[in-house]
C-alpha cells in the first residue's frame, strides 16, 4: 500500500510530509527529527561509499582475471598445434613399420612359441634339482608351486619317455617330502604356527586325506599345548600378572592359531571326497579339543591363584585375571560355533570364596592374639591400676577398637572384587551373587558369633578364668551389642548394596544382638559366682577352722570380717570404673544412728527382716516360734539369680552369695556363749559397712538377721552382748 509518509516506500511525497510533520509535531520533536534524518543520511551516504568501493575492487579484480586468461590460451593453442604434428608423424611412422613386418609376422608368432615350449621344457629338465634345492632350503611352498606348475606339463606330454622319467624322479621327491612333513607333524616340540603351515602343505598341494590330516592335527596340537602347561607349572617364581601373560602369550595365542587354522581348513571348506556330516563332526570335534584345553590352562590358573590367595596383592591378581578374561572373550568369537564353557569368572568367585575364607581365619587368629595380650595384660599390670578399674577401659576400647578397625580393613580388602574397571562383574552371575552375601553371612556374621562363642566359653565353669578377664569380655561383648554389631552390618550392607531388610535368608543384626547381650550377661554373672565364691572360700574356712565352743570373751572383729569389707571395695571400684551409678540405684539410706541401733532396738516398719533377740528371755530364744513367724512372714530372698549391667546388681550378687555362704556355715557349727557374741560382733560390722553396696539395705538387714538367728539356735548359752559394746567393738575395729 502506497504512504506519501513513509521515507523508505516509493511513493513518498516530501512535501506532505513536512506539511504533517508542521502541523502534528512541537518544535523539540521538529528539531529531534531532523537530528535523526541527518543521521540517517549520513549512515546512507557511508553504507553508499563503501558498496561502491567494494565493487570497485571486485572490478579491477575480474579485469586482471580476464587478462590472464586471454594470455593463458593463446599459450595453450600452439601447444595443441605441437601435439597434432606429433601425432601425425607417430602416425606415418606406425604404418611404415605395419607395411615392413606384414610378410614375417606369422614367422615370429611361431619362434615365440618355441621360444614358450624351450623355456617349459628346459623347467621341466632342472625341475628335479630345483626341488631337491628348494626342499633343502625349506622352500617347502615354492617346492610345492612348483610341481603343481609342472602337472600341466606331464600330463601333456607324460607319454615321451624323457618327460616321463623326470616325472617319475618328482613324484619321489614330492613323496619323500610327504614323508618328511609327516615326520615333523608329530614331531615333539614343534610350535603351532609351524603345525598349521605343515597341515596347508599336506592338505592343499601334497593331497593328503582332511578327514585323517584333521585328527592328526588336533593329536599333534595336543602334545603341544601339554608341553606349554608343563612349562608354566614350572614359573611358580614369577609374579601373578607375568603368569597370565606367558600363558596368554604363548598357550592361547597357540591355542587360537591352532583353532583358526583348523576351522579355516576343515570346517569352513567342503571336501566332495569327505562324507557329508564331515564339518559338522570336525566343528564337534574342535569344541571338544577347545574346551578340553581352556580347561586344563584354568585349572592351573586356579591352582595357581589357590597357591597366591591370602599371600599376595589381591589388586593384582585380580589384573591378571582381568586380562585372562578378556582373552578368553575375545576367543569366543574367533570361529562361528565355537562354545566355550568354562569362564575366567567362576576362577574369580572361587578366588573370593578363598579369601574370604582366609580372611575369617585372620580375624580369628587376630582375635584369638588379642584375647591374649588382654589376659597377659591381666597378669602383669600392677593391683593399683587394676583396683581403679583405668587399665580395665583401656583393655576394653583397644580390644573394641581393634576389632572393628581389622574387620573395617578386611570389608574394604574385598571390595576389589567390584570395582567398575573390571571386565567381569560377578555380581551378575548366581553364583557370584551368593558369594557377596557369603561376605556378610560367613565372613561377618560369622565372625560376630564367633567372638559371642569364644566369649561365652571364658564363663564355663570348666574354665579357670580370671574375674577382671570376665568384666572385660562381657564390657566387650556389651559395647558390641549397644554399638558395634550395628555399625559393621550397615557398613557390608552399604559397601556391596545388600538388601538385608527384604531378604529372609539373611541374619538380622538384632539376633546377632541378642547373642552378644546374652554372652555379655552369661560372663556377668559367672563374674557374680566367681568373686562370690571368693568371699565364700575366706567366710567358710574362717568359720570350720574356728573352735567356736572354746571362743574368748570377743574384744574385736575378726580379720576376715575386715577381709571381706576390702575386698567388697575392691570389686565394687573395678565395677564402677566399667558400669556407671545408675539414677536412683540405691534406695534413700537409713542415718548412721538408726544403724547403729540396729540390734538394740525393734522397728515398726512394714518390713522388718530381723528379731531383737537380746530383748528376748533365754526360755524365748530356745524356742523356734519368734524365727518361724519371722520368716512365714518375710520375702523369700533368691540368691543365685542374674544380675543386671549396673554397679549395685553386680556387687549385690556377690554380697547375697558369701552372706549365704556364711548362713549355712555357722548352720552346721555350734557355739559356746562367746562364740556367739563374736558372731554378733561380725554380723555387726558387716551390717555397718555392707550396706552403702546394695540398693536395698534391708536386703543385707534379712541375712545377717539369719546368721545371727541360726547362731542363736546353735548356741548352748543363747546371750547376747549389749548393743552399746557391739557397737564401740565394731567402731574401735
Amino acid at each position: 500500500m502506497a504512504n506519501p509518509y513513509d521515507m523508505d516506500n516509493t511513493a513518498f511525497d516530501s512535501e506532505k510530509y513536512l506539511e504533517k510533520l508542521l502541523k502534528d509535531y512541537t518544535l523539540k520533536q521538529i528539531m529531534d527529527t531532523e537530528a535523526a534524518v541527518v543521521k540517517d543520511t549520513q549512515t546512507l551516504h557511508s553504507d553508499m561509499q563503501t558498496l561502491v568501493y567494494e565493487n570497485y575492487n571486485k572490478f579491477i579484480s575480474a579485469t586482471d582475471t580476464i587478462r590472464k586468461m586471454k594470455n593463458d590460451f593463446k599459450t595453450m593453442e600452439s601447444d595443441m598445434n605441437l601435439l597434432k604434428e606429433k601425432m601425425n608423424t607417430i602416425t606415418n611412422f606406425s604404418e611404415r613399420i605395419t607395411g615392413t613386418l606384414q610378410g614375417t609376422r606369422s614367422q615370429l608368432c611361431k619362434l615365440s612359441e618355441k621360444h614358450s615350449l624351450l623355456k617349459r621344457l628346459q623347467f621341466l629338465s632342472s625341475l628335479p634339482a630345483n626341488l631337491k634345492a628348494q626342499i633343502e632350503e625349506q622352500n617347502y611352498y615354492q617346492a610345492c608351486n612348483m610341481y603343481v606348475q609342472a602337472q600341466k606339463v606331464f600330463e601333456e606330454y607324460g607319454q615321451q619317455p624323457s618327460f616321463d622319467g623326470i616325472h617319475k624322479d618328482c613324484d619321489v621327491i614330492m613323496k619323500n617330502l610327504k614323508e618328511q612333513l609327516k615326520l615333523e607333524f608329530h614331531m615333539v616340540g614343534k610350535k603351532a604356527e609351524t603345525l598349521t603351515k605343515i597341515g596347508e602343505l599336506l592338505l592343499l598341494h601334497l593331497n593328503e586325506k582332511p578327514s585323517e590330516l584333521a585328527a592328526e592335527m588336533l593329536t599333534c596340537a595336543s602334545k603341544r599345548l601339554h608341553e606349554q602347561i608343563v612349562m608354566l607349572q614350572d614359573q611358580t617364581e614369577r609374579d601373578m600378572i607375568e603368569f597370565v601373560d606367558m600363558g596368554i602369550d604363548g598357550f592361547l595365542n597357540d591355542l587360537t592359531l591352532v583353532v583358526t587354522a583348523y576351522y579355516d581348513m576343515f570346517v569352513a571348506k567342503h571336501y566332495d571326497d569327505e562324507r557329508d556330516d564331515f564339518q559338522e563332526h570336525t566343528l564337534k570335534e574342535l569344541n571338544i579339543f577347545l574346551n578340553l584345553n581352556i580347561e586344563k590352562y584354568l585349572a592351573l590358573v586356579q591352582d595357581r591363584v589357590d597357591s597366591d590367595i591370602g599371600l599376595g596383592d589381591t589388586h593384582i591378581m585380580l589384573r591378571a585375571l582381568d586380562r585372562l578374561h578378556r582373552r578368553l572373550l575375545a576367543m569366543r568369537n574367533i570361529c562361528c560355533g565355537l562354545v566355550i564353557h568354562r569362564s575366567t569368572v567362576d576362577i574369580i568367585i572361587a578366588a573370593a570364596h578363598q579369601l574370604i575364607q582366609s580372611h575369617s581365619k585372620n580375624l580369628r587368629d587376630h582375635f584369638a592374639d588379642s584375647l591374649s595380650s588382654v589376659r597377659l595384660s591381666l597378669v602383669s599390670v600392677k593391683s593399683d591400676a587394676v583396683v581403679s578399674g583405668i587399665h580395665l577401659n583401656e583393655l576394653i576400647t583397644n580390644l573394641y577398637v581393634t576389632l572393628m578397625e581389622k574387620v573395617r580393613g578386611v570389608l574394604q580388602d574385598l571390595l576389589v572384587f567390584l570395582q567398575a574397571d573390571w571386565s567381569f562383574n560377578i555380581k551378575c552371575n548366581y553364583k557370584g551373587a551368593l558369594c557377596i552375601e557369603g561376605i556378610r553371612e560367613n565372613l561377618l556374621i560369622g565372625f560376630l558369633r564367633h567372638i559371642a562363642r569364644v566369649i561365652n566359653s571364658f564363663g564355663d565353669s570348666s574354665t579357670s578364668s580370671p574375674p577382671n578377664l570376665l568384666l572385660v569380655l562381657s564390657k566387650t561383648c556389651l559395647e558390641m551389642e549397644q554399638n558395634g554389631v550395628h555399625v559393621l552390618v550397615s557398613l557390608v550392607d552399604d559397601l556391596y548394596e545388600i538388601d538385608s531388610e527384604n531378604r529372609a535368608t539373611l541374619t538380622h543384626e538384632t539376633e546377632i544382638c541378642a547373642e552378644m547381650r546374652d554372652t555379655a550377661h552369661n560372663l556377668l554373672d559367672t563374674y557374680v559366682r566367681l568373686q562370690g565364691l571368693n568371699i565364700s572360700q575366706m567366710l567358710r574356712k574362717s568359720v570350720e577352722t574356728r573352735d567356736w565352743l572354746n571362743s574368748l570373751e570377743p574384744r574385736t572383729v575378726r580379720a576376715v570380717m575386715k577381709r571381706v569389707v576390702e575386698e567388697m571395695t575392691s570389686i565394687e571400684t573395678v565395677v564402677a570404673s566399667l558400669y556407671e551409678h545408675q539414677p536412683h540405684e540405691r534406695t534413700t539410706a537409713s542415718s548412721d544412728s538408726s544403724r547403729k541401733t540396729y540390734f538394740s532396738n525393734l522397728t515398726n516398719s512394714k518390713q522388718q527382716f530381723r528379731s531383737n533377740w537380746s530383748n528376748y528371755t533365754p526360755s524365748q530364744l530356745e524356742s523356734s516360734y519368734v524365727s518361724n513367724i519371722h520368716r512365714l512372714f518375710s520375702e523369700r530372698v533368691e540368691i543365685f539369680t542374674s544380675v543386671d549391667f549396673s554397679k549395685v546388681s553386680i556387687v549385690t550378687g556377690i554380697i547375697k552369695i558369701g552372706l549365704k555362704t556364711l548362713l549355712e556355715c555357722v548352720r552346721t557349727r555350734t557355739f559356746s556363749k562367746f562364740g556367739l557374741q563374736q558372731i554378733q560382733v561380725d554380723t555387726h560390722y558387716l551390717q555397718m559397712n555392707l550396706w552403702r553396696f546394695v540398693k536395698d539395705e534391708n536386703l543385707i538387714n534379712y541375712l545377717l538377721d539369719e546368721i545371727l538367728g541360726s547362731a542363736v539356735h546353735r548356741c548352748l548359752e543363747s546371750t547376747l552382748m549389749e548393743p552399746n559394746a557391739v557397737e564401740i567393738i565394731c567402731e574401735r575395729g
